[in-house]
């Protein structure tokens, strides 16, 4: 991935968790450009109906735009999108927001999994609903300070 795209494309947050970019997501898989003017970004969904890739690529346009570049968006979802790709930063950040970050690798037993309170850190916690406020998070809510969070889940 270009480094000079790779810094221009982590302005831009994701619409659903705006303390994490779509770089530091993983929604970014490759950013190149083509000549001075002309750039081609690969990206690929969390959700195959993730409804905000509609506006990641608007975004993405919209400020390639505003330094002079024309942007090929390419969509693939081969392979398919992994929480795995979320880069320690975004997870910290996620952790700092108020969200549990999903655990790495092990993906068929993270619901098994305690989930930590980020709040009060206590390990006495319940999911409440598999689905939350997005399809990536599941709601929880901490037993010890009764503070409902997220758990964005691993897939």
């Amino acid at each position: 991935m270009d480094l000079h795209l790779k810094e221009i494309l982590s302005q831009i947050p994701d619409p659903e968790i705006p303390v994490i970019n779509i770089v530091e997501l993983g929604i970014v898989r490759d950013a190149r450009f083509i000549d001075e003017n002309h750039v081609e970004i690969i990206i690929t969904p969390t959700y195959s109906a993730c409804p905000a890739m509609f506006n990641i690529e608007e975004d993405i346009i919209k400020l390639l735009q505003e330094k002079h570049i024309e942007a090929k968006i390419i969509t693939k979802i081969s392979p398919v999108w992994t929480t795995d790709w979320l880069t320690e930063e975004a997870r910290e950040k996620l952790l700092a927001y108020g969200i549990v970050p999903p655990e790495i690798g092990n993906h068929e037993a993270a619901f098994l999994l305690p989930k930590s309170c980020p709040r009060c850190g206590s390990l006495d916690t319940k999911q409440v609903s598999r689905f939350g406020s997005t399809l990536c998070k599941a709601s929880y809510v901490c037993n010890s300070c009764l503070e409902p969070f997220d758990y964005f889940k691993c897939h």
